[in-house]
């Protein structure tokens, strides 16, 4: 079953709702970055899941992600959705490019 974020989002098929980390806000230097030079993020926390892609079969396939993973995703993947204040993106599965273990 999808899990929704605040009972607001419940995303269908195989799309999922990524909570995007802050980014770095200090350079590998050391130098203090100001909010223009931030590049975009491009890891989150998955906060909700569909309940997979539906297959010719009539049966729903399963995701290889699950809520709580942190993952990378492309620069500009997804949808960019703002829920009562708090920035998420929607995607596909197939946005996401790998999970952080």
């Amino acid at each position: 079953m999808a899990k929704k974020v605040k009972n607001t989002i419940r995303p269908l098929d195989d799309r999922v709702v990524v909570r995007p980390l802050e980014a770095e806000a200090v350079s590998a230097g050391g130098i203090v970055l100001p909010d223009t030079a931030k590049e975009k993020p491009q890891r989150g926390e998955i906060v909700a899941t569909g309940p997979g892609r539906l297959l010719d079969s009539g049966d729903r396939g399963g995701l290889s992600v699950k809520v709580g993973d942190q993952v990378f995703y492309g620069k500009y993947a997804g949808t960019e959705v703002k829920v009562e204040g708090e920035e998420f993106k929607i995607m596909r599965e197939t946005d996401i490019l790998g999970i952080l273990s």
